[in-house]
């Protein structure tokens, strides 16, 4: 049982969390927000615990926070009465671009390159 749960933790924990949100009354786009707003400040933990540790800021961290911000407000914009179409493809757009940038902040990483040994 106990290599159950550690092999499965993940598909538990969310389980357990979606039959929460089913069971509460809350409306299931208010639910998605929170998970991915959990979602962001768990990357920022992650970066802050990241920093005391490396005492450096990786790109990456702070890309993926701002990456998972925004498709937050995609799902917000999304779910409202009235959709604003254009905000929404303005927010896609920006997406992409920090998409492009997690790209190259990976190809393009100090730890990436190979190291000259004399």
């Amino acid at each position: 049982m106990k290599k159950f749960i550690e092999k499965y933790i993940v598909v538990l924990i969310s389980g357990m969390i979606f039959l929460l949100t089913l069971l509460s009354a809350l409306p299931f786009y208010k639910a998605v927000t929170y998970m991915l707003e959990f979602i962001v400040m768990i990357e920022i933990v992650r970066m802050v615990i990241d920093f005391i540790e490396s005492k450096r800021v990786r790109l990456r961290f702070v890309i993926d926070i701002f990456i998972i911000f925004l498709i937050r407000d995609v799902v917000i914009q999304v779910t409202q009465p009235k959709i604003n179409e254009e905000r929404i493809l303005f927010l896609l757009f920006v997406i992409f671009v920090f998409f492009l940038f997690r790209l190259m902040s990976i190809y393009y990483s100090p730890s990436a390159t190979p190291k000259n040994i004399d």
